[in-house]
């Protein structure tokens, strides 16, 4: 397979239209998480940090690979959601040297409630058939270089 490098870019307006659809659809999605964010004084990074440690307790290094961004913004951040009682550190059962951000209670209910405010991607995607959600997450997936091969998880 080609590298992206290798070729030249593609200019047709099919393919200028989907871009400009799914920078649209980030926008609007980033604008309505920032908004619900703002409703519990978070910032959308406390939002985006406070969501991702719903899933399982993580390393602050392994947040800024996540999120993009230096380790030490992931430190202010979590320092801010953790003086709100939102997020505590504990040691990793693995490795006691390395600390892990996990959220507390609150920081789940919180989590929960940001989470189900975002209806700007849920119901339309609600609307789309089983299979074509199936059909969309891979297809997204492919498009950030992620494997694609699970096409029956769990996007019901």
């Amino acid at each position: 397979m080609a590298t992206s490098s290798s070729r030249p870019p593609r200019t047709d307006p099919l393919t200028l239209e989907v871009v400009e659809l799914i920078g649209t659809v980030v926008a609007r999605y980033h604008d309505e998480y920032e908004e619900a964010a703002g409703r519990h004084a978070l910032t959308g990074a406390q939002a985006r940090v406070l969501g991702l440690l719903t899933l399982e307790p993580v390393p602050m290094r392994r947040i800024a690979q996540k999120l993009k961004c230096e380790p030490s913004n992931i430190t202010g951040i979590v320092d801010r959601l953790e003086a709100r009682g939102l997020v505590e550190r504990r040691p990793d059962p693995a490795d006691r040297r390395v600390k892990l951000a996990a959220p507390t209670d609150e920081g789940r209910q919180i989590a929960r409630s940001l989470r189900d405010s975002l209806s700007f991607a849920r119901e339309p995607l609600a609307e789309l058939t089983h299979e074509e959600r199936l059909s969309l997450r891979g297809l997204l997936r492919r498009m950030i270089g992620e494997d694609a091969e699970d096409t029956q998880g769990t996007a019901g």
